[in-house]
């Protein structure tokens, strides 16, 4: 039963994150594309539904039980990605949603393999930014602005989201075995990112000056 509640929290999470994913594509303003896809964020963080980058983040800091999960929430992302994707096929802005995100899918599967996991590893420092500062901030409006930056950033630098990459390639209909494994190196390079970034913090607060 635990299980079934993570699982039905991470389809939730995969939702959120494409209808980040919808806005963004449905506007011809790159940055206000990106400062809207925090809708996404913003949904994860508020109702506590289960992210895989944010998740991956305190996989060292957890048990073994926590590991276990975290398939688990990738794969729940994945679906509810895909949901929201298979929902918007029906409605009257699919096509020109799908082409959009077919453009930016092949320059993503076209890419070199070492060059989407180091961008993983970046678009993963900033989502740990972005929810650690939520969990933490002390000022009501820093918790928000740390979500509204961290997704901002990551988007226009250009860095990979293995979530929003899915529903990106749910849109655009590529699935392959190229794509996988593009996915795949972007989920490794969030999780050696966002591992990497949480250890580092952790060691620092116990420094004192």
């Amino acid at each position: 039963m635990e299980y079934m509640k993570e699982f039905i929290s991470a389809v939730m999470a995969g939702i959120s994150i494409g209808l980040g994913g919808l806005v963004y594509l449905s506007v011809e303003n790159k940055a206000i594309g990106a400062a809207l896809f925090t809708i996404g964020l913003f949904c994860v963080c508020t109702f506590g539904f289960n992210l895989f980058t944010g998740k991956v983040c305190y996989a060292l800091q957890n048990d073994k039980e926590y590991l276990k999960r975290l398939p688990i929430i990738w794969i729940g992302n994945l679906i509810g990605t895909g949901l929201l994707a298979m929902t918007v096929q029906f409605t009257r802005i699919a096509s020109a949603l799908n082409e959009k995100a077919d453009s930016l899918c092949q320059i993503k599967i076209n890419d070199r393999y070492s060059s989407l996991f180091f961008l993983g590893i970046l678009c993963n420092i900033l989502i740990y930014i972005a929810v650690e500062g939520f969990k933490n901030n002390a000022h009501e409006t820093g918790k928000y602005l740390s979500l509204f930056f961290g997704v901002m950033v990551f988007i226009l630098s250009g860095t990979e989201h293995c979530v929003a990459d899915m529903f990106y390639f749910w849109m655009a209909k590529l699935w392959s075995l190229k794509t996988i494994v593009s996915l795949i190196t972007i989920t490794a390079g969030n999780a050696f990112g966002g591992i990497c970034i949480a250890t580092l913090h952790k060691l620092t607060k116990n420094i004192h000056v």
